[in-house]
């Protein structure tokens, strides 16, 4: 098994803005290790990886464990400015997802999509999940966290009765070995070249057109159990998914409020 050590992981890094960063042999959750950071006043871009992850956390709650040298999980303390504009936060998932993308296709020539909102899809399997994740005081945001776990070793994918949508990893699509280090550093340098251009035209466009299933029909399930079909159409200025009703209409759903799953399951195929 290839475990990526702590001499591999400052490799990765080095150079890199970061104002703070460790290394975890094994830990509950990257994301609260960089929450606690924050607590303690920690400022600028941080980052916190594990090689091993045991109480992770993805959409909706579930639980998700990183074995051992089988995946990239980590978390970023993102240093947007105290004015960020709040209405943009529904788009911090899809610059996790659209950096995991571009490193994909860079290194290795493969055609990721992105499956709204949060996941990063392989021949239609997730192979990434993102998990953006605020701390406010009042009305204040005090911390804007990102959380990326990348499927690279065939040990990383959980058993077919354990998922809720098919999986896979990097290696098992590329059939050969993954430098975690060059694929680390490759994402985090897509994350950083796209961080500051959040807002701009130019990153909604480049999220949009790796939308999975952009065209087609579409399964929803809201959170109130409510199931509808609807083609997927594009995304709001926010980050927001837009789906045209069978009867037409143009429809704006968030994040939270939503399942998606194709119309026919990958796992009919």
């Amino acid at each position: 098994m290839k475990t990526m050590k702590q001499a591999e992981f400052k490799k990765a890094i080095a150079g890199l803005p970061l104002e703070k960063s460790a290394y975890f042999a094994s830990i509950g959750s990257t994301n609260d290790v960089v929450a606690e950071w924050a607590r303690e006043g920690a400022k600028g871009l941080c980052l916190a990886f594990a090689n091993e992850q045991t109480s992770g956390r993805g959409r909706a709650g579930r639980h998700w464990v990183t074995p051992p040298g089988s995946a990239l999980a980590f978390s970023l303390l993102l240093d947007f400015a105290p004015s960020f504009d709040q209405s943009l936060l529904g788009r911090v998932s899809g610059l996790g997802a659209l950096a995991v993308c571009e490193a994909l296709e860079n290194l290795y020539q493969l055609a990721p999509q992105i499956k709204w909102p949060n996941d990063v899809l392989l021949e239609g399997k997730k192979v990434c999940g993102v998990l953006p994740e605020t701390h406010w005081s009042g009305e204040h945001l005090q911390a804007l966290i990102l959380g990326i776990g990348i499927n690279v070793a065939p040990s990383s994918v959980p058993i077919q009765e354990a998922l809720n949508f098919p999986a896979t990893s990097v290696e098992d699509v590329l059939k050969r070995r993954v430098n975690f280090g060059r694929l680390l550093r490759a994402t985090l340098g897509r994350l950083l070249g796209w961080k500051d251009l959040l807002e701009s035209p130019e990153f909604k466009k480049a999220w949009e057109q790796r939308l999975a299933y952009r065209g087609e029909v579409v399964r929803l399930e809201s959170s109130q159990g409510e199931m509808v079909e609807a083609e997927l159409h594009s995304l709001a200025a926010d980050g927001s998914l837009k789906l045209r009703m069978q009867n037409g209409d143009l429809r704006t759903f968030q994040g939270s409020e939503i399942q998606l799953r194709p119309l026919i399951d990958s796992r009919t195929k």
